[in-house]
């Protein structure tokens, strides 16, 4: 018999693979990967639809690594990124996980952050165990949920350690976030170099920071 016609057992598939059975299961539910059953009704896969997957080369899980995420927005808030490092640090070690820290500087809502990029590669290259953040809101303002529906896919765990708002710094990235959401509009409205683009940019900036300075 041709050896890749072996059949296997989810279990065998799912460690040819590098991925757990539980993801196994669901590729092959919604048929990206074929299976049969046997007479027990236990599901078995080929070695040559396994093999034809497998070029995503996905490390095992024992053999991935953890992902500490740090963000501020600003230079002016280096001390927060230093706090926010020092937590996820502290909260890794004490698991006894390996891991390393990225650092990114940007807004939330800028998708092209340089640690961002690498984070992100790192989990579609299949060799990030665990994503660890301060907040839900450290990775991105909008759009994270596509971030996590990805670290699914990439059997990637993502560990929040705080669930409620950063109070220490929401007010000052929201402030950014709002001006440069501000900025790119406007720009498109009226471009970049215009007066009536000044001016508006000039009148919303002051809005928002009375909004905030009166809630101080």
């Amino acid at each position: 018999m041709d050896i890749n016609e072996m059949s296997l057992s989810i279990g065998e598939a799912a460690n040819e693979l590098g991925v757990s059975t539980k993801t196994l299961r669901r590729w092959a539910d919604e048929g990206k990967i074929p299976c049969e059953r046997s007479c027990g009704g236990q599901r078995r896969f080929q070695l040559s639809d396994i093999k034809r997957v497998a070029p995503r080369n996905i490390q095992p899980l024992e053999d991935r690594i953890t992902i500490n995420y740090a963000r501020v927005s600003t230079h002016d808030q280096k001390q927060d990124l230093q706090r926010q490092v020092q937590v996820l640090e502290s909260y890794s070690r004490t698991h006894g996980w390996q891991f390393e820290t990225i650092q990114d500087l940007g807004s939330g809502l800028n998708y092209k952050k340089k640690g961002l990029k690498k984070l992100l590669k790192r989990i579609m290259k299949g060799d990030v165990q665990r994503l660890v953040l301060t907040h839900k809101d450290r990775l991105l303002r909008f759009g994270d949920e596509l971030v996590f529906a990805m670290c699914e896919e990439f059997e990637t765990e993502v560990v929040i350690i705080n669930k409620s708002v950063d109070d220490t710094s929401f007010e000052n990235e929201l402030v950014t976030d709002m001006l440069e959401l501000i900025t790119v509009f406007s720009a498109r409205l009226y471009g970049s170099r215009s007066r009536k683009n000044k001016k508006l940019i000039d009148g919303m900036t002051d809005a928002v920071k009375d909004a905030t300075n009166s809630q101080k």
